[in-house]
């Protein structure tokens, strides 16, 4: 009896806590699209409560697609770039023992907790005399540099969990290194590579200092700045900015979802060495 009844509180406190969490979580985006199907005023304490489309409307008008457009392509070419940087990389550092390997990797590592916010004025200077000011190009090899270093190190700890055994048996039939990576690793390591794309690719949408220092141009503008522009000196568009909120929240949803089940697993096998 009082095994059953001290389960049943725990349960119970169990299910509050997680109830608590969620409510902490989903209140906020809530409130936000609550927010987008209302007239809000600049106050944003007060609306009429009626539905109204007109913030999404009011944004169409403004071209906002076009920066949602823009940070899809940007964000999906520099994880792709990223994650095939860091697969072959991640492969090297976990199959071969080579001089200096504990250095390259400490290296690597060390991007991780170097600030690169001060790096933002010499990448300036650089992209100007190489003409990458207003080019998506710049852009998408910045995000790329950025990203690199985490996604390897999530990818050496996945490596390290798939035998040698798979690639020397691969060898052995006349597989050279790259068909080993492609036929043999990259079916079993979609988990980890999803979770690395999924970072990357997260950590892009949502950069925008350094898209505020090589964009200028409104038609290349990706969503962080598009949004930026509905904050004006003297009052905000509230409902503009909670629609492109939504607008922008809903690119990832659809992305990463579906994929939920194999970002999981591949963090926590990632994350075992």
């Amino acid at each position: 009896m009082r095994e059953r009844l001290a389960r049943t509180i725990e349960n119970g406190g169990m299910f509050l806590a997680v109830t608590l969490f969620m409510v902490f979580l989903l209140a906020p985006a809530a409130f936000v699209f609550r927010g987008s199907i209302q007239n809000i005023s600049v106050s944003l304490v007060s609306s009429d409560g009626g539905f109204t489309l007109d913030n999404y409307l009011s944004i169409l008008s403004d071209g906002y697609f076009i920066y949602v457009f823009n940070s899809l392509y940007i964000c999906a070419a520099a994880t792709v770039l990223a994650c095939t940087i860091s697969l072959f990389a991640a492969y090297g550092l976990s199959r071969f023992r080579f001089p200096g390997r504990g250095f390259v990797f400490g290296a690597i590592m060390g991007g991780q907790f170097f600030p690169w916010i001060i790096l933002v004025n010499p990448i300036f200077i650089f992209f100007a005399r190489s003409g990458l000011i207003n080019s998506h190009i710049g852009l998408i090899l910045c995000y790329a540099a950025f990203v690199t270093p985490f996604t390897i190190y999530l990818l050496v700890g996945y490596l390290t969990t798939i035998p040698k055994a798979l690639d020397e048996a691969a060898i052995v039939d006349g597989a050279n290194r790259f068909q080993v990576i492609r036929l043999v690793i990259l079916p079993i390591m979609w988990p980890g590579l999803v979770a690395a794309a999924t970072f990357g690719f997260l950590q892009s949408w949502s950069e925008y200092l350094l898209a505020l220092a090589l964009i200028t141009e409104d038609g290349l503008k990706t969503i962080p700045l598009g949004l930026y522009q509905y904050f004006g000196d003297v009052q905000v568009d509230w409902g503009a900015v909670m629609a492109g909120s939504v607008v922008a929240t809903v690119p990832t949803l659809l992305l990463f979802l579906p994929l939920q089940k194999k970002l999981v697993s591949g963090l926590t096998q990632g994350a075992t060495k």
